[in-house]
């Protein structure tokens, strides 16, 4: 047992404390600066390498959210661990602008310091030698510092290595939870090693999409408050709202509930918890922030046809959270939602229309596509109702 181990009550549920809404205020910083990396740079490099950041704060953000679902958050020692990694991540969103230029240091160098000093401080701090809390954690700490070693290592070097070295550190990275970090020589691990406390867990990846959500709304509000107040203007503020808030809706109505009960009474609670959340909700948190940069490129230019790149990233934010939607549902519940994937399908066929209409028609167009997947979803919740049959919601309980 870990010596700063949460302290659970039976049948009492963890909520999220203060001090975690504090930490992610941090993230609010770094989606926007991740968001600007792209809206300066509309192209396909610009979108692979905010595409790799956003990567690098997921992965910063979701490890220390695995941690706090084990720690007491009320230990001083904790806290202070907790609020260092704060500041290390908030370094890191300063470096994200230039983080492929004169900053890459910083940049590199906070987000290894982030992942191998929490795990440091798990192994040798919170867990007494031969337990089975620092071995999992030193095996987490060994794959953190491999792949430090080419985070750093591409931050000295210039031109093309840059980027190939990163890929590669990243791919250590995100490659560790699905081999559950093996090591030669060692016995392997099980998804048993870990608990996950469900309610918790399911709560903190939502707030980290109303994070997203809540940057798409200050990044609107900021680029039309730069702009001359016309109708055009105004009318392509009121759609990129009615856009955040239909993201919203299709996220909290259906999926969030369903997901986390899913979560809740499932036997592999550390294998879904990998999967669903750690895994498949950066696809979800990069449509969201493909999304607000659209919005403020179709603000921007209301009244002017978009360039190719411009408009793939107007269409491709909607369709990639929707098909993050399906993956998730897949992954969680096994079935398929084909209303969600005939939305994405139908938000890539909206380019078709930007070929020669402006780019607030084309907005307004991914609103109703939005629109139609939550009319047609509550419809077909209210028909299943009428005809007495089990909610998705039910049908998950009498599996269990």
């Amino acid at each position: 047992m870990s010596r700063f181990a949460r302290k659970q009550d039976e049948g009492v549920e963890q909520r999220v404390t203060s001090l975690e809404l504090y930490y992610d205020l941090v993230f609010v910083f770094a989606v926007t600066q991740v968001s600007h990396l792209l809206l300066d740079d509309v192209s396909w490099r610009g979108a692979a390498r905010a595409s790799l950041v956003l990567l690098v704060v997921w992965w910063a953000w979701n490890y220390t959210t695995w941690v706090t679902n084990e720690l007491d958050l009320g230990s001083t020692i904790v806290r202070l661990v907790l609020i260092v990694l704060m500041l290390l991540s908030l370094l890191m969103a300063v470096a994200i602008p230039d983080a492929f230029g004169e900053r890459a240091l910083l940049f590199a160098g906070a987000y290894v310091a982030i992942q191998v000093g929490r795990h440091a401080f798990l192994a040798f701090a919170t867990a007494d030698r031969g337990s089975l809390e620092r071995s999992r954690a030193v095996r987490i700490l060994t794959w953190f510092a491999v792949a430090g070693v080419f985070w750093i290592a591409g931050a000295l070097v210039d031109g093309w290595l840059r980027p190939a070295l990163w890929l590669l550190a990243l791919a250590i990275d995100y490659a560790a939870p699905s081999v559950l970090y093996w090591l030669p020589g060692l016995p392997r691990l099980t998804h048993q090693t870990w608990e996950v406390e469900s309610h918790h867990f399911a709560e903190r990846f939502e707030l980290f999409v109303i994070i997203a959500l809540g940057e798409s709304i200050v990044l609107t509000g900021a680029v039309t408050a730069d702009l001359d107040l016309d109708l055009a203007t105004l009318t392509a503020f009121a759609v990129a709202f009615a856009s955040s808030a239909a993201l919203w809706w299709l996220y909290f109505d259906f999926v969030a509930r369903i997901a986390g009960r899913r979560l809740e009474l499932a036997e592999e609670t550390t294998r879904l918890a990998r999967d669903g959340y750690t895994y498949l909700h950066a696809v979800i948190v990069a449509g969201v922030i493909a999304s607000a940069v659209g919005n403020d490129l179709v603000i921007a230019h209301a009244t002017d046809e978009l360039p190719t790149a411009e408009l793939a990233v107007v269409v491709g934010g909607p369709a990639l959270y929707l098909l993050g939607h399906v993956l998730f549902r897949l992954r969680m519940a096994g079935s398929l939602s084909w209303k969600r994937l005939l939305g994405a399908a139908g938000c890539l066929a909206v380019a078709a229309v930007g070929a020669f209409a402006p780019a607030l028609v084309v907005a307004v167009l991914l609103v109703a596509v939005l629109a139609t997947v939550i009319g047609a979803e509550r419809a077909a919740a209210r028909h299943r109702r009428e005809r007495g049959d089990p909610s998705p919601l039910e049908r998950i309980e009498a599996r269990a």
